[in-house]
């Protein structure tokens, strides 16, 4: 399998309690790098661009308004099948299904407040990277 990147964005429930430093951990521990990662407080046009996918299902205005209530951390990962890796890892979005040892059994509040965020495929991956950092800011 190929190297690959992928994004994670840890999310602002996870940043408020001061998990980013455990999350990352778990990612490195299981053989993907951080090759790029900044925090920042994303504004509500910024989620509506970065969620715009979802903007016509029901929970899109409540996602939106829970990824502007606090920082996040965005940032790239990159190892062999990363985008299929970093999923195991951060595990189902509904915590109560998600297997034990993951980042979202381990530390998500519920099904929405769910500690992390990670590109669902090597294309969408390449344009959610894009939308949080420039080609100078990854450094692999």
């Amino acid at each position: 399998m190929a190297s690959e990147r992928t994004l994670s964005i840890i999310k602002p429930d996870a940043t408020r309690r001061n998990l980013t430093g455990r999350i990352n951990a778990l990612f490195e521990e299981k053989g993907l790098r951080i090759i790029a990662q900044k925090r920042l407080q994303l504004t509500q046009a910024q989620a509506e661009a970065f969620y715009a996918v979802h903007r016509e299902r029901p929970f899109f205005a409540g996602l939106v308004s829970f990824m502007i209530s606090g920082p996040v951390v965005a940032q790239v990962l990159e190892g062999e099948g990363a985008v299929g890796r970093n999923r195991e890892i951060m595990g189902a979005t509904d915590p109560k299904k998600a297997d034990q040892g993951t980042i979202r059994a381990q530390f998500a509040e519920n099904i929405e407040a769910n500690s992390v965020h990670g590109s669902d495929s090597a294309e969408n991956a390449a344009s959610e990277i894009a939308f949080f950092f420039s080609g100078l800011e990854v450094v692999g």
